[in-house]
């Protein structure tokens, strides 16, 4: 999908200030008119919690309340079997900075130097959450999850994507995600599975509520 929604498509907003998590679900939601956080004056928001669910879920209500709009949130990670799940749901902040995806992955490849490739397993997981603070779901939420496996490489490869993804080669593939066809990782990412998971909740909620704005 183009990032031009249809006329008269409802106004989602993405609870998220990273442009390249934002240019990856204009491709994944159809049917909507995705904003960011900084279209409507927001910061990014923190994920204080130590799971998914909670971040996904506390960020998306965060959102709806402070901006009156239905709105979407995710929180995900990298769990490397090696590291014992780690980074989780601390992958953003790895490196000791938030966001930064080059020292991100610098670390990760620094803690695994020295492990053999058959013990590089590792997964992507993801949870989605949408709220409507003002609409019918009130403090509810709408949640789906996805998860995409793989191996990590010794050192990136790729120029798409964003994140970690110049060093994860999922399941089945040769290719990182950095390198696969945009069309190729929509259909099996971490991020792409939980939308898929999400979204006849959320159209259901839309059809249903009629006081979705647009």
């Amino acid at each position: 999908m183009s990032e031009r929604a249809a006329e008269g498509a409802p106004t989602l907003l993405v609870a998220t200030a990273n442009q390249g998590k934002l240019r990856e679900l204009r491709a994944l939601i159809q049917g909507f008119s995705l904003i960011s956080l900084r279209d409507v004056g927001i910061d990014d928001l923190d994920e204080p919690f130590a799971d998914y669910r909670s971040n996904a879920t506390a960020k998306a209500l965060e959102a709806s309340r402070r901006s009156g709009l239905l709105a979407l949130a995710d929180d995900s990670g990298l769990e490397v079997d090696a590291l014992g799940g780690a980074p989780s749901w601390f992958s953003a902040r790895f490196g000791g900075v938030h966001g930064r995806d080059q020292a991100n992955r610098e670390t990760l490849v620094a803690a695994l130097d020295g492990v053999e490739a058959a013990a590089r397993t590792a997964r992507f997981r993801c949870c989605v959450a949408v709220a409507d603070c003002k609409g019918p779901l009130g403090e509810r939420v709408i949640l789906g999850v996805g998860t995409c496996g793989g191996r990590v490489l010794d050192a990136p490869r790729g120029s798409g994507g964003f994140g970690y993804d110049p060093l994860l080669v999922p399941d089945g593939f040769d290719e990182t995600l950095a390198e696969l066809d945009e069309s190729v990782k929509n259909s099996l990412s971490h991020r792409a599975r939980a939308i898929v998971a999400v979204m006849p909740g959320l159209r259901a909620y839309v059809s249903a509520s009629r006081g979705v704005r647009s």
